[in-house]
């Protein structure tokens, strides 16, 4: 069957899009407020998209009235942390995703745990297996797109998922992360890994 874009609405394109590149990572993406409490809200337009500089992109789109706190949290402090999310935080990620009003924390309505950052002032969230420190490098709007380019200038992964820390193998079976699939609840875990061995 053949879809022609030009002729499908914005929510059309979006469902399309959504059932077909899949799965898609899980950014759960922690900001300050501007009274410093802490956002929290997943998206799954996300992934790494270099590694000189190290950059992550994000695809935030807004509320019907109004940018999303995210972005405009992000616009103003120029910093945010991607947090990797494992099944068992399935839940609390999607339930964050409410649209509760400005300023008022997913983090504490949800009661989760945080920890400090190594290089922001942005807080992670401490029961997520791998988590990376961004500072803005740049945001494109295109249309009604939103594009967030992020570099990456910190790491922390929880050590049971680290195979080999000299030779930076990450154990990421052992992060047992979620993926966005299509439908508005669907999801899928990453347990199912197999190895291809690469032609010499």
């Amino acid at each position: 069957m053949h879809f022609d874009i030009a002729n499908l609405t914005t929510s059309a394109v979006y469902k399309l899009l959504t059932g077909l590149v899949v799965p898609r990572p899980i950014a759960w993406v922690t900001t300050l407020n501007p009274d410093l409490t802490v956002n929290a809200a997943p998206f799954s337009f996300f992934n790494a998209v270099g590694s000189e500089p190290p950059l992550i992109v994000l695809g935030i789109g807004d509320h019907p009235d109004r940018p999303k706190d995210t972005a405009l949290n992000i616009e103003q402090t120029r910093e945010f942390v991607v947090n990797l999310v494992p099944e068992s935080l399935a839940q609390a990620m999607s339930d964050s995703a409410a649209n509760l009003p400005r300023n008022v924390s997913e983090v504490t309505e949800l009661g989760l745990a945080t920890s400090p950052s190594q290089k922001i002032k942005t807080p992670r969230l401490l029961d997520c297996p791998a988590c990376l420190e961004c500072t803005l490098e740049r945001i494109l709007q295109i249309g009604g797109n939103r594009i967030v380019f992020g570099n990456v200038v910190s790491a922390t992964v929880r050590d049971d998922c680290v195979a080999d820390s000299s030779k930076l193998h990450i154990a990421s079976d052992q992060m047992k992360l979620i993926g966005r699939m299509g439908g508005p609840g669907g999801y899928t875990t990453t347990q199912g890994i197999f190895q291809i061995e690469r032609k010499k």
